[in-house]
């Protein structure tokens, strides 16, 4: 119970700028840290080929959807569990995250069975053309076979995440991350596995970041007790984790179709076209960890304070994270647009992949600006239960806007439509962030008048 009341001071508490930075902080490094060796990754490939960085480009895709898996149950409870554990609700918390890893693992294991019997035309629908499906399929074979360890991985730091636990999670994604970085070079170069050594790399750093958790688990370390005896597939407990997770999923889901459309667009043009742009989106993808990883810390934060109907706390969070994470877009944007050749050389010498993923990453960096903004909303909607908002605002920038713009500028502008597809998806899904941040600032300022009792939430559905 020491540690239970550590928690509830952390959350309830502290003041609220040291709650955040001390949530928010670690899960922020963890993300960068995995968003860094994800680009290294792409790194040590790029010096084998274009056609090799065209694959793990394409195979990227895949590898966001299954982790969508992990998040479908991790984040979904972590949202319910926050409530809980702010109302003292300590045994339905038990029940609720075991329910979550281990449905999460049967789940995902499903599906990767599943992609790897249609590996080819996956593949292909996915934008791998005639010279990169060779290597793709190389590093999908061991990448997708053994990202069944992602499922329990991003379970399992979502679960510690909404107890409090952020500096053990920050620790394992660090130890995993560093790990991949040491490793990548190793197997590529020096055992001259090539492709599939950065695939062998990732796996391994995983294995001994799952091997982490189970430690910590059988340890009995912090608020939540997992174990297969508490899994209780009950359908109070599943609506409450899939109307938060599907949402997340659905957000992973139209991430990877994305990707994939983005590469299927690129596919005409060649493999440099491919490549240029899973190098922007992973150059991309450093900024955007970074804020979803304070987001992380935020949300238990948030699912905490109106649990416990502390909606002044909420109101002073959601200030402070919407500052702190658009100067961060501002101080990102800074860097990749005046050094936007250099960076997208990283991953690569052929000089038109540089020159296209230059213009593009210019583009996107402009409309960063904005991300902070758009994702603090769609973090505190999911984290107050209210899904349909938060669905909204988490589909927008990769989905409800960038399917058709992604679909119709490339006819219409070529490989100018694909590079200003994205940007303009940011400028509407801002537009709309804008409509639901003020709905939901005046909840709130209504509910901290009145107060429901227990957890607030007849006060939170009087609006909106």
């Amino acid at each position: 119970m020491k540690e239970a009341k550590k928690n509830n001071h952390l959350l309830g508490e502290e003041t609220v700028a040291k709650a955040l930075l001390k949530l928010g902080i670690p899960t922020m490094i963890g993300m960068l840290i995995s968003a860094l060796y994800n680009a290294v990754d792409a790194y040590f490939v790029g010096g084998l080929g274009t056609s090799q960085m065209g694959a793990v480009s394409v195979v990227f895709p895949i590898v966001q959807l299954v982790i969508g898996l992990g998040m479908m149950f991790g984040a979904g409870a972590s949202s319910y569990i926050s409530r809980l554990l702010g109302a003292k609700e300590y045994e339905l918390a038990d029940r609720t995250a075991s329910t979550a890893l281990f449905t999460g693992l049967l789940t995902g294991g499903a599906v990767i069975a599943g992609i790897l019997i249609f590996l080819t035309p996956v593949l292909s629908a996915l934008g791998a053309t005639q010279t990169i499906l060779p290597y793709a399929r190389e590093y999908a074979l061991i990448y997708v076979t053994g990202s069944i360890l992602n499922i329990f991985n991003v379970t399992m730091n979502n679960l510690l995440t909404a107890q409090g636990a952020t500096r053990f999670t920050m620790a394992a994604m660090m130890t995993g991350s560093i790990l991949n970085v040491i490793l990548d070079p190793l197997l590529i170069y020096g055992l001259h596995m090539g492709i599939r050594g950065a695939a062998a790399a990732t796996v391994i750093s995983l294995c001994v970041n799952s091997f982490m958790y189970v430690i910590y688990l059988m340890k009995g370390k912090g608020l939540l007790h997992l174990s297969f005896r508490n899994m209780t597939p009950s359908k109070a407990i599943y609506c409450e984790i899939l109307k938060i997770g599907i949402p997340v999923l659905v957000f992973q889901l139209f991430a990877s179709i994305a990707l994939g459309l983005t590469n299927t667009a690129a596919k005409a043009y060649g493999d440099y076209a491919v490549a240029a742009m899973g190098a922007v989106s992973r150059i991309m993808t450093v900024g955007i960890y970074v804020v979803f990883g304070f987001m992380k810390g935020f949300q238990p934060f948030a699912g905490f304070n109106f649990g416990a109907g502390q909606y002044d706390r909420l109101k002073e969070a959601v200030k402070l994270c919407c500052l702190w994470s658009t100067s961060f877009c501002v101080l990102m944007s800074a860097v990749c647009f005046p050094l936007s050749k250099q960076l997208i050389g990283l991953f690569g010498t052929d000089p038109q992949m540089i020159l296209l993923g230059g213009r593009a990453l210019r583009f996107n960096a402009v409309l960063l600006l904005t991300f902070g903004f758009q994702m603090v909303y769609a973090s505190l909607y999911l984290s107050v239960g209210k899904s349909g908002a938060g669905s909204i605002l988490s589909l927008g920038r990769q989905g409800i806007f960038f399917f058709p713009l992604i679909l119709v500028l490339p006819r219409l502008f070529g490989l100018s439509g694909i590079v200003w597809a994205q940007p303009a998806a940011d400028v509407c899904a801002a537009l709309v962030t804008l409509w639901f941040a003020w709905n939901m600032n005046e909840i709130l300022g209504i509910s901290s008048k009145k107060r429901a009792p227990g957890s607030g939430e007849e006060c939170i559905h009087e609006k909106g």
